[in-house]
């Protein structure tokens, strides 16, 4: 489905005393690099705001005037594209997910709907979360021009009140933003919470490294245990390093990529487990053997004593 993606990163965040919320990092990645990773596959990505290094490209843009609003930003957002389907976000939504921008897509282009937004789990319509068709939103905010002269510090909700939208439930976090001091902390101790510290860790390192890779957790985590246990602790980093490497190898040859680590973890962990039984076998047999010794020294020592 082609899309174009509009993301708002030029608020004042004047309850994080003007701090440069985009830029804020949460999990090592700055916010608006974390909203870019949710939609990596639009046409074009426009981000309307003051120019800042990124992960990836994008266009940027500036409304006017600069500070005019959300709907003002999202007009010179939507100048800057030509797709027939667009996602707005705004750039302050760590754990946004590209499951969540994919239900949005695919509703918005449902028949007799104009759009779709999230609906966070107070109930709430996010229209900072949302994908809509652009000709009835360019229209809306040529309307809502003529009528009030300009589109300066009108908000979002004259706009998409005019609109047919269609509500899209989501996980808790997907709606979560970072308005406040208190909302930045709470993002970073949950992205390090037991339950999801892995995923968020393997999802920025592969944005940092630049690879897109489906990788199987569990796989790679045996894999890591076998060699620890098996052959030495520092035996798990230098093997899943060297798996990488030859999966690397298999996928410049012409291999699938997630197939090349499967097949190389799996020789890996094949090898790990080999070297494990053989240790266990020659400790099995020296342990054997110190019995017997012990036997025939007792054996000896009561010939002796009987003589």
């Amino acid at each position: 489905m082609s899309y174009d993606a509009i993301v708002l990163a030029g608020g004042a965040a004047r309850r994080l005393g003007g701090a440069d919320k985009p830029a804020l990092s949460v999990g090592g990645r700055a916010l608006l690099d974390r909203v870019l990773d949710a939609c990596p596959d639009a046409r074009t990505t426009v981000v309307v705001g003051a120019r800042r290094p990124t992960a990836r490209p994008v266009r940027w843009t500036r409304e006017e005037p600069p500070g005019g609003g959300p709907v003002a930003a999202l007009d010179a957002g939507l100048r800057a594209t030509a797709a027939g389907l667009v996602l707005v976000l705004s750039a302050d939504l760590p754990f946004l997910d590209r499951d969540t921008v994919r239900s949005l897509l695919d509703t918005a282009a449902e028949d007799g709907t104009e759009g779709a937004l999230l609906r966070d789990g107070d109930g709430r319509d996010q229209p900072l979360v949302a994908a809509y068709r652009a000709e009835p939103l360019r229209r809306e905010i040529a309307l809502l021009a003529a009528e009030h002269g300009g589109l300066a510090g009108l908000p979002l909700r004259a706009l998409t009140a005019e609109l047919r939208l269609t509500p899209v439930g989501a996980g808790a976090l997907a709606a979560f933003d970072c308005d406040t001091w208190e909302d930045l902390a709470a993002a970073r101790a949950r992205i390090r919470e037991h339950g999801t510290v892995l995923d968020q860790w393997i999802t920025a390192a592969k944005n940092e490294l630049g690879i897109d890779l489906d990788v199987d957790t569990t796989t790679l985590l045996d894999l890591a245990r076998d060699a620890a246990h098996g052959v030495a602790r520092p035996a798990a980093p230098l093997t899943t390093f060297l798996v990488g490497y030859a999966a690397a190898q298999a996928a410049a040859a012409g291999a699938d990529p997630a197939r090349a680590v499967s097949e190389a973890s799996r020789k890996a962990a094949d090898l790990a487990l080999r070297w494990a039984a053989e240790a266990e076998a020659e400790a099995e047999a020296e342990a054997e053997a110190e019995a017997e010794a012990e036997a025939d020294g007792n054996a000896d020592t009561g010939r002796n004593g009987a003589a």
